[in-house]
């Protein structure tokens, strides 16, 4: 009686069909945790950059001259120290100069006062209208980002 062997000829690559899905699935995974990684740290950034703003703020003069009483309804665009303040949230300098990872700009600062003055007050910084460009192959996404908010007490605000 023949017996056939145990490769039979209908099998042939069949490990290298099953090793194609088994890869492309866990490489698929594999890029989703790394554009994952990739928002949260824009996330982080942001925050940080919101905060950064927001501690330097307050210790700038709102008005000039310096220690008047400054309260802004929305975005402030006339205040003496706005570039100085969108620089620094931006690049950690006031000239404005260094590496700007996220690609933010200054109108996606927006700092706001609200009765503030020499040691009352507060000021504020927003990031806003940010949108997250997504580096995965073959997915153009775009996501806009929350607006990111901190402030800070007037208690050592700019002389």
């Amino acid at each position: 009686m023949y017996k056939r062997g145990i490769n039979k000829s209908g099998e042939r690559g069949g490990s290298l069909i099953e090793f194609t899905v088994v890869a492309s699935g866990f490489f698929m995974m594999l890029l989703a945790i790394c554009a994952g990684s990739n928002l949260y740290f824009t996330h982080n950034v942001l925050v940080e950059t919101a905060r950064r703003g927001a501690r330097f703020a307050v210790t700038q003069a709102a008005t000039t001259p310096a220690g008047s009483t400054r309260t802004t309804n929305g975005c402030d665009t006339t205040g003496p120290a706005v570039t100085d303040i969108k620089n620094y949230a931006i690049y950690g300098n006031t000239a404005g100069t260094g590496t700007n990872v996220l690609g933010l700009q200054p109108a996606n600062i927006c700092i706001e006062y609200n009765n503030f003055g020499v040691g009352k007050g507060s000021a504020s910084v927003r990031i806003i209208n940010f949108t997250f460009h997504f580096a995965v192959p073959f997915i153009d996404r775009q996501i806009n980002m929350p607006e990111y908010r901190s402030t800070q007490a007037g208690e050592n605000a700019g002389t």
